[in-house]
């Protein structure tokens, strides 16, 4: 697909957003630190969850688990505890043994280039790519839904282009040396301006219900694990009769979200 954006286009777009960011930029914790351990944690729990619920999340972790070395030797009840009402508890479980790859491999470095970051458990092409611009200033294209809603509505792309295409048309407007600052800009002109809502531009599938599926059996299971640190695994059985339940443990269990030993769930 052939890029076709005139200078002029790309000047008018940037004068936009850029003076509309400076009166209406968003103040969150992770945008008032440049240190990639801190930047990562915020990336990852920022996945599938809203803003504002991440904020106090963010700030407890780093209060507990303030560097790498000390979230790779944090035992797994204190990590899902720190993680517990974030949802998807694997994501904290990655944290650490990424975090265990680190310190072991790069003697407590934290990685900065995407060869490596995409090395580490849990890390895919946007944590990577969002690390290096956040972290590092690198740039590098970051799309997430914000961004691509705005390069969508903005330039009239058609709501199907590829993630490639899209990462063409970001290295166009965004200046060399600014990728912090810009790709900011984009996410916040996303989310306050150019919403779904007002747009009508929507690219992904709204979460399935929560109540009565597996998430949910999952998230109780380590709920009342942190509680009572071991229950019958026929208990728990009884109590949840959901038709995918097996799988639901057998999956816990290979992620080693849980361990089961003489017939008892335990963390």
């Amino acid at each position: 697909m052939t890029i076709s954006l005139s200078k002029s286009q790309i000047k008018n777009f940037q004068k936009k957003v850029w003076s509309w960011y400076e009166k209406n930029r968003r103040d969150l914790p992770w945008r008032n630190t440049q240190n990639p351990y801190e930047i990562w944690i915020s990336e990852v729990m920022l996945q599938q969850t809203q803003v504002s619920r991440v904020i106090n999340y963010y700030e407890r972790f780093l209060r507990e688990l303030p560097t790498v070395f000390e979230l790779a030797q944090v035992d797994k009840t204190t990590l899902l505890g720190l993680w517990s009402g974030l949802g998807y508890n694997s994501r904290g479980l990655r944290l650490q043994q990424a975090a265990e790859k680190i310190v072991s491999e790069l003697n407590w470095r934290f990685p900065d280039s995407l060869e490596w970051l995409l090395k580490l458990p849990g890390i895919g092409d946007y944590t990577a790519h969002a690390v290096m611009a956040f972290a590092f200033n690198a740039d590098v294209p970051v799309i997430d839904v914000n961004i691509k809603r705005v390069l969508t509505v903005e330039f009239s792309l058609d709501p199907q282009s590829s993630h490639e295409y899209l990462k063409k048309i970001s290295s166009l407007i965004l200046p060399k040396g600014q990728s912090r600052d810009r790709h900011n800009a984009l996410m916040d002109y996303g989310a306050l301006v150019l919403t779904a809502e007002k747009t009508g531009v929507t690219f992904w599938a709204k979460q399935s219900k929560f109540l009565g599926s597996t998430r949910w059996v999952r998230s109780w299971i380590v709920k009342q694990l942190l509680k009572m640190k071991k229950i019958s695994l026929s208990d728990v059985k009884k109590l949840f009769p959901h038709e995918k339940f097996d799988t639901v443990i057998e999956k816990m269990l290979k992620e080693k979200i849980v361990k089961l030993e003489d017939g008892e769930l335990f963390l």
